[in-house]
């Protein structure tokens, strides 16, 4: 049989499998459904889909899943995931024994970053920062074509750090899943945004809603978006005091946000450790498929 990749984007609400070639090109791809706090059903879905798509392109492939969450080097079982069905499982084990193969597991916004860093809006780029802005808020840190992990496994988790400079206002910040408060995932992500929104407000919208308010002059969702712009240039402000990469990628269902790639650059500045602002942010070439082609992408990248 030929050889295929095979890459899996497990979504607490989806689950989408593709298949590349050598050339990079898609042999299959479908979605269905997550099975919502069924693990045994989460481990028959995959397997399901892997036996689809081989039957489909008569190529046997290797299998690389993008989680939401991570695998502890200290337990081997999975831990952080919003997904809390798959905490504390043995997940990669369990995969490899349904698909009688070893996988390869690494955090969905790592697998974000992988794959605009290989063929995407970062090609080329040195060091790529990818975020992952939706209905949570994560990054990954791709350097030289290397996925950075960590020992503890955590490199990029920048959703779970406190929100930068934080204005009265801010203080102490809403609670998090994570037991903290005042996270960045808590201001950043979809359902902070709309939570923002409420509270400033008293009206529950949406962030397309509140996007679609703007784009009309409604005043209350403009300074919505401003305060959003503002805490992402904050905290974007503090990877590029550490990092600094050359490119910054934003992916989710917020990276849309068309202005985000004018008023950040024109932001982050004030915020920065430095005598000027050079920031490269783009929008992801490869969209909402950039997590799965970056899951096929595991077993090609270094380690």
């Amino acid at each position: 049989m030929s050889k295929i990749r095979i890459g899996i984007d497990l979504g607490g609400t989806k689950t989408e499998i593709i298949a590349l070639d050598a050339d990079q090109e898609v042999r299959a791809r479908h979605r269905t459904q997550t099975p919502r706090d069924d693990y045994a059903g989460t481990l028959r879905v995959i397997g399901g889909l892997v036996a689809k798509v081989e039957a489909e392109t008569g190529a046997r492939g290797t299998v690389g899943v993008g989680i939401p969450g991570s695998l502890s080097p200290f337990t081997g079982r999975m831990r952080n995931a919003n997904s809390v069905w798959l905490n504390g499982k043995h997940l990669d084990a369990d995969l490899a024994e349904v698909l009688e193969r070893p996988v390869r597991l690494a955090n969905d916004a790592d697998c974000f970053a992988l794959s605009e860093a290989v063929d995407g809006a970062g090609s080329g780029a040195s060091t790529l920062f990818g975020v992952i802005i939706g209905t949570g808020t994560g990054g990954g840190i791709v350097v030289n074509g290397r996925l950075l992990t960590g020992p503890n496994r955590i490199a990029g988790e920048w959703g779970h750090n406190p929100l930068s400079w934080p204005r009265d206002e801010e203080l102490p910040g809403p609670p998090c899943y994570c037991g903290k408060q005042g996270c960045i995932e808590t201001f950043l992500s979809g359902p902070g945004l709309t939570r923002d929104f409420l509270e400033a407000t008293g009206r529950h919208l949406t962030p397309p809603q509140i996007i679609a308010a703007s784009a009309v002059h409604d005043p209350e969702a403009e300074a919505a978006l401003w305060r959003y712009e503002d805490r992402m240039a904050r905290a974007l402000a503090g990877v590029v005091n550490l990092l600094d990469p050359d490119v910054i990628v934003l992916g989710g269902g917020l990276s849309n946000l068309d202005r985000l790639y004018q008023e950040i650059p024109r932001l982050i500045g004030r915020y920065l450790f430095s005598d000027g602002a050079r920031i490269d942010i783009r929008p992801p070439v490869h969209g909402d498929s950039s997590g799965v082609r970056g899951a096929a992408w595991l077993w090609d990248a270094p380690r």
